[in-house]
């Protein structure tokens, strides 16, 4: 794992962070898609895991959660706006479900249904992070927000990286796997009004250099 913050680490993909998943603590922050069950049990190894909570139910983000809580008897949380989808009464990707690609995906990284145990609110707590709703690139994403040192996990309502290259840059998600792109531009506002000082998104490394963050927020349309 790599160490990220006091009580945070990302845990290891290689060759570079692509599909992010986090400890903070001992709550597991997403759980990649169903191929990533053998690195995260191999770096979860010998570490006590109380609970798995799901920035948001698509299949690179809830692939492994079925496994992984069961494997650890542990508790499944995700917003109350995608229990729908992490229980199998919604589509899990909603945004261009009948995309081919998007169809694709589906078949091979999404896992399977899953009963949510707790359902997380904005305001509440989650291993010492607020939860912030911050939909948009699905109905129930949050971030975890951390008030002492301002870290947040932002999940996929910002990436820093280009899927096209793999190289770093922050970007918004793509329109192909986001339900609604306005009411994330909202969302990526939200962030900022949090005046992060470290933003672990959920595709590319962290982010430490604010300034760049909000050179990019001001050039959001509308």
């Amino acid at each position: 794992m790599k160490y990220l913050a006091p009580g945070i680490w990302r845990l290891k993909e290689f060759p570079a962070p692509t599909i992010n998943c986090y400890l903070a603590e001992d709550v597991l922050i997403d759980a990649g898609r169903t191929w990533d069950r053998r690195r995260i049990f191999a770096e979860l190894e010998g570490r006590e895991i109380t609970m798995l909570a799901l920035t948001h139910v698509h299949p690179d983000h809830q692939g492994a959660a079925k496994d992984v809580c069961e494997a650890r008897g542990i508790p499944l949380a995700c917003h109350a706006g995608d229990v729908d989808a992490m229980e199998g009464r919604r589509p899990v990707q909603e945004a261009s479900a009948s995309n081919p690609f998007n169809r694709m995906i589906a078949s091979i990284w999404q896992g399977p249904p899953y009963k949510v145990e707790r359902v997380l609110t904005d305001g509440d707590e989650v291993a010492g992070f607020r939860v912030v709703h911050t939909p948009g690139h699905s109905r129930g994403h949050v971030l975890f927000f951390r008030e002492s040192d301002r870290v947040v996990i932002c999940g996929d309502v910002i990436r820093n990286m280009s899927y096209a290259t793999g190289l770093p840059g922050i970007k918004e998600p793509p329109p192909l796997f986001t339900y609604d792109m306005e009411e994330n531009r909202r969302s990526i506002r939200k962030l900022a009004d949090l005046n992060p000082s470290l933003i672990l998104p959920g595709h590319g490394p962290a982010m430490a250099d604010m300034s760049a963050f909000e050179r990019f927020v001001s050039k959001l349309p509308g």
